[in-house]
């Protein structure tokens, strides 16, 4: 008798369902792909139609007073044919950037799976797998988008334009079109910016240097880091020379450090500023092909002034950097280094630095929210914070002090308590809520400015306090047209208070008091004036931020390497350049009284050392006038005169001696002529008579020898 079949499993009923299912499915997928591939094809334009189209869009940068400051846009070389392209330019361009571009289809498998391996192994996405064929459908068509939906087109699109156009056309249309840096599409217009003669006589060594710009144009530019663009141009001929279109001799001979540049040509310190401004178009704007007219904050008077400031006043070897904001944002000045020619990074919005003294801004305005006032006394004694203990330079401790007196003199004990007090987590908030958008540290010592910060959102900081503790946004472009119609018109928000009024004029308060009678005395500039100093150990960097007339303003100074540099305080250099800066930058603007008057500090504690040298103290002490005496033990340096700069004497700075250290100024008069004088209010007192030059100054009697200090953040 016959056995009866046996019955099939579900689950292998399911499976082979589910295959087919799949199969059907890829089917369909795969029609639908084919019909979107050909239909794309048929609305490609021609060969020559992509030669005529423009490569980039053209932007035309101009000043407040409407003043064209930068034309930027494509640089136009010649257009080479794929005959006049050399090999060694086409083989480099293969070798690094898609080995297999004449044996797939426009998309490789092979390079995706890979791209989608390193994504897993490193948690990112660091290679992109894009064939040429695909880069050249995303410069064209396209955008720079890292989204599935874009990415999903290019494929369509490189599939399309590998069933219109021969691999040679398709290179041909590469090499003439991709982006260089420094505003050059195509090969030629690299070549005449970066060597000076055109592509079609391009050298082994210079062909390997210009493949090895697509990955990264402003990285690896030769201009701008000659290093970085040898060492990349070392990779294109290592993969030319896996690749077979070269031999291991050919890649010894070329050797990219014996390519000579073309000069560059001249830049000035406004580049800086477009450089910050002109990438935040993506953002305000969707228009990416019609021609750009971008009105801008900038003041062009301002930006030389500031160029000069930092240039006169920045110490040998040392790099400085300026930012001007108005009350309600614009940048007026931008100064990103010395010289834009020879660096081009913005240490204006890109550095990040300790701020020294500057950061207690943020320390007491969390004391005066949580109810302080200027008046309020704290003693100035030996503390101890989660086995941290701050000490005052001098090493010396004056007792109950105010906090008008603590800010003067930026006693460090002080602001370790107040910092206690209302929580270090609440003076990080703070900082927050002021525009810090680096990362702050909630440790005891973070009083002192130990969290790096940038220069411009510390501006931002000091500029938000001058207004009235509303939040003050920097911006640099006001508006964009184009072809007459206005796109874009920025608004200024003044609806986010970040401080109570009161809040913010008291700490005015205790800004003028810094500037007239405490570390920033440099900063004076016969007007009513509030700003802060900072400096960091072993002057490593030094800052001067402050306000006037409604115009705020700061200065960082200091080595990119970090390392120290004598001489350089917060009260010396940097509040001399924010001097020179401001006296010519607010002259035709009408004097602006704060809302708080000037108060001099306690009479028993003298200026510190910066008030006399410009600088932290080494453990010096002083007489009741403020003559430095004899050293003390362990520290043979005290009592020393200070070293100084050789430069001519001039009234509006301190003379210094031959080392370059600043010479004590001769003692003034603290009486109300001299208040008058240094916040400009004998403008307005015609009958005021000036302090008698060599009169005794009407002063308490003498104190004890005290002292204070500027910090040292990594106490």
């Amino acid at each position: 008798m016959a056995r009866a079949p046996r019955p099939r499993s579900p689950w292998r009923r399911r499976l082979s369902l589910a295959i087919k299912l799949l199969v059907v499915l890829a089917i369909l997928g795969l029609g639908a792909l084919v019909t979107a591939v050909y239909v794309t094809r048929a609305q490609l334009p021609s060969f020559d139609q992509l030669k005529s189209s423009p490569n980039g869009q053209m932007i035309r940068v101009h000043a407040a007073d409407g003043t064209v400051i930068v034309s930027i846009g494509p640089s136009y070389g010649e257009w080479l044919s794929a005959d006049r392209i050399p090999k060694v330019m086409r083989d480099a361009t293969v070798a690094v950037e898609d080995r297999r571009f004449y044996s797939h289809l426009g998309v490789d498998p092979i390079g995706v799976a890979r791209s989608v391996k390193v994504r897993l192994d490193r948690g990112r996405w660091v290679q992109g797998g894009s064939t040429i064929t695909q880069q050249l459908a995303r410069n064209v068509f396209l955008n720079n988008q890292k989204k599935f939906g874009r990415k999903f087109r290019e494929w369509i699109l490189a599939l399309a334009m590998e069933r219109k156009f021969s691999k040679d056309e398709i290179l041909e249309l590469y090499l003439n079109k991709v982006y260089y840096g420094g505003g050059a599409y195509g090969i030629d217009a690299a070549s005449r910016k970066f060597f000076g003669h055109g592509a079609d006589h391009l050298s082994l060594a210079e062909a390997a240097i210009i493949a090895g710009l697509v990955k990264a144009p402003s990285n690896y530019s030769p201009t701008a880091d000659a290093a970085a663009a040898v060492g990349r141009a070392s990779v294109v001929l290592q993969a030319m020379e896996n690749n077979g279109v070269i031999t291991a001799a050919e890649a010894r001979a070329a050797d990219p450090k014996s390519v000579a540049l073309a000069p560059e040509p001249k830049q000035n310190s406004v580049r800086y500023f477009t450089d910050w401004a002109l990438p935040q178009l993506e953002m305000l704007i969707d228009e990416t092909e019609k021609p750009l007219e971008v009105w801008t904050t900038l003041d062009l008077n301002m930006q030389r002034d500031a160029d000069a400031a930092i240039r006169a006043n920045a110490p040998p070897g040392a790099q400085g950097a300026l930012v001007a904001l108005d009350r309600d944002g614009a940048v007026r000045a931008m100064v990103g280094g010395k010289d834009y020619v020879s660096s081009i990074y913005n240490r204006a919005t890109q550095a990040e630095r300790q701020p020294g003294s500057a950061f207690k801004l943020f320390v007491y305005l969390a004391a005066l929210e949580a109810g302080k006032t200027p008046e309020s006394t704290e003693i100035d004694e030996p503390v101890t914070i989660d086995g941290w203990s701050p000490r005052n330079d001098s090493r010396r401790n004056s007792g109950q002090v105010t906090l008008r007196t603590a800010f003067a003199y930026s006693l460090n004990t002080i602001a370790a308590k107040l910092g206690q007090q209302v929580g270090f987590a609440t003076v990080a908030d703070m900082a927050r809520r002021f525009g810090i958008t680096t990362t702050i540290n909630t440790h005891p010592s973070m009083v002192l400015g130990t969290s790096d910060v940038r220069l411009i959102d510390m501006t931002r900081a000091f500029a938000s306090v001058a207004n009235q503790g509303v939040a003050v946004t920097p911006y640099g472009i006001t508006k964009v047209t184009t072809n007459g119609q206005t796109i874009y018109q920025h608004e200024v928000d003044r609806s986010r208070v970040l401080v109570a009024p009161q809040v913010a004029a008291q700490m005015i308060d205790l800004l003028q008091t810094a500037v007239n009678t405490g570390t920033g005395r440099a900063a004076q500039i016969g007007r009513p004036v509030a700003g802060k100093t900072g400096t960091t150990s072993s002057s490593r960097d030094g800052w001067f931020l402050g306000f006037s007339s409604g115009l705020t303003t700061g200065v960082w100074m200091g080595r990119d390497d970090a390392r120290p540099i004598a001489g350089l305080h917060g009260g010396t250099a940097p509040a001399r350049a924010f001097h020179d800066f401001m006296i010519r930058a607010i002259a035709n603007r009408p004097i602006e009284q704060f809302d708080t008057q000037v108060t001099l500090p306690e009479a028993q504690l003298e200026p510190d050392a910066e008030s006399y040298y410009g600088g932290p103290d080494n453990a010096m002490f002083v007489d009741p006038d403020g003559n430095p005496i004899g050293a003390i033990p362990g520290y043979p340096d005290a009592g020393q005169p200070p070293a100084p700069d050789r430069a001519a004497p001039r009234p509006d700075r301190p003379q210094v001696d031959d080392d370059g250290n600043a010479i004590p100024p001769p003692q003034e008069r603290l009486d109300q002529n001299w208040i008058d004088r240094v916040t400009g209010r004998d403008q307005r007192r015609p009958n005021a008579a000036a302090p008698a030059p060599n009169q005794p100054a009407n002063r308490p009697p003498p104190p004890p020898l005290i002292h204070s200090s500027e910090p040292r953040p990594n106490q």
